[in-house]
């Protein structure tokens, strides 16, 4: 079979032709992944992600488009939502350390980390329901963007948003009681 047989079989959900176009592209998305990622296992979770992914929407793939740049399209898009992620994250935990840091704050004075994360805890009890599972979800159980999304019937940007509005709102009150507490 040639690559439009086996992408005309793949849309019709036949399982040997997916089987095929792994074959075919799996060290080519690899590749791709390993210029933006260094962590091997990182690149073999894009990888596995991206033929999820093709899976998923192989009812909406155009046979009259060019399958190999489509293919790196998703892949580029999951490491970059991968990418914003793992920031949104990072902002999250380096706000948390600037508040135990910063020397003008003494916080064992003022405040212990035990309160701190209570504060934090009440704050999360604050913030509406599903927004509050959606991060319960990311920062207690550890789950991805991806994984909360089809938990949840929500799509990925709905629970990157809701996340980015947690964090601020966490960051904002946080904020705050530093302020207070100087």
């Amino acid at each position: 079979m040639n690559e439009k047989e086996i992408l005309l079989a793949f849309i019709q959900g036949d399982k040997k032709a997916f089987e095929s176009l792994y074959t075919l592209y799996w060290k080519q998305v690899y590749n791709f992944a390993c210029l933006y990622i260094t962590n091997t296992e990182d690149v073999e979770e894009v990888v596995q992600d991206v033929f999820l992914k093709l899976w998923n929407a192989r009812e909406m793939i155009c046979m009259d488009r060019n399958f190999k740049g489509y293919l790196f399209i998703v892949t580029r898009n999951i490491i970059f939502n991968e990418s914003k992620r793992k920031i949104n994250e990072r902002a999250y935990q380096e706000t948390v350390l600037n508040v135990l840091e910063n020397e003008s704050f003494d916080l064992e004075s003022e405040i212990d980390a035990n309160d701190l994360k209570s504060y934090i805890d009440l704050l999360i009890e604050e913030m509406p329901p599903r927004r509050k599972e959606i991060f319960i979800l990311s920062r207690k159980e550890h789950l991805s963007y991806k994984e909360i999304a089809e938990r949840l019937s929500i799509s990925d940007r709905t629970v990157e948003k809701q996340i980015s509005v947690a964090l601020k709102f966490l960051k904002k009150n946080v904020c705050l009681l530093i302020l207070f507490l100087n």
